[in-house]
């Protein structure tokens, strides 16, 4: 389509195809100023806040900006953070992927390495920008809303980014990590009625042939239904 070239919206298909699979359908926003989050939430019964590009490193207090940084989007990051506040203040079913459960993170007060890479230790994690992805092991131990919903302690996720969480927020507890002792998923501490998953890697695409990560999308469609 000639439009295109003049810009557009779009969401990768994984996203949809597994909502669609677990039986709720999807709604895309497209990033834009904000007025009334609780207003613009009403009409829905869960969040989701997909992978893309890099929150600011000025959103969580960093000095400075990493040259890798890459994707900034001041509209989306206000848009997304205001969603996230909006959705745990009223209770709203989240589900946050890749980027998402980092704005998760910043949006409780969190912040963010910048650049895996530069960490001594830290697996490849896949290359955001390169479209190269890494296949790896996260552990999930009982007791969380991610394990319940998986129903495995071990999971083969799939993962392209270069940022990860560096200080957890207060009010979110880490139930996942990969091998190298990196944060790989997200709850709230607290689960009275509130259900708000975030996972570090990319359960939609692989989603169509593991059952283990359909089924995040599957526990996240029995909150919302």
């Amino acid at each position: 389509m000639v439009d295109w070239a003049r810009g557009g919206y779009a969401v990768p298909e994984g996203y949809v195809a597994s909502l669609d699979r677990a039986g709720v359908q999807a709604v895309l926003l497209p990033p834009a100023p904000v007025t009334d989050p609780v207003e613009l939430l009403a009409p829905f019964d869960g969040l989701l806040l997909a992978g893309g590009g890099d929150v600011d490193p000025a959103r969580y207090g960093a000095t400075g900006r990493h040259p890798a940084v890459y994707g900034l989007d001041a509209v989306r990051d206000e848009q997304e953070l205001t969603l996230a506040r909006a959705a745990l203040d009223t209770g709203v079913p989240l589900l946050a992927v890749c980027r998402g459960m980092q704005v998760l993170n910043v949006a409780l007060g969190g912040t963010l390495h910048q650049h895996l890479p530069d960490l001594s230790g830290i697996d490849l994690h896949g290359h955001p920008t390169g479209l190269s992805s890494v296949l790896h092991d996260v552990k999930v131990p009982e007791g969380s809303r991610l394990a319940s919903a998986c129903g495995h302690e071990v999971l083969r996720c799939t993962s392209h980014h270069h940022q990860g969480v560096d200080r957890l927020a207060e009010g979110l507890v880490a139930v996942a990590w990969s091998g190298d002792g990196l944060v790989e998923a997200v709850e709230l501490e607290d689960h009275a009625g509130r259900w708000v998953v975030g996972v570090q890697w990319h359960p939609e695409m692989t989603s169509a042939d593991d059952p283990v990560q359909q089924a995040i999308f599957g526990g996240f469609a029995d909150v919302v239904r």
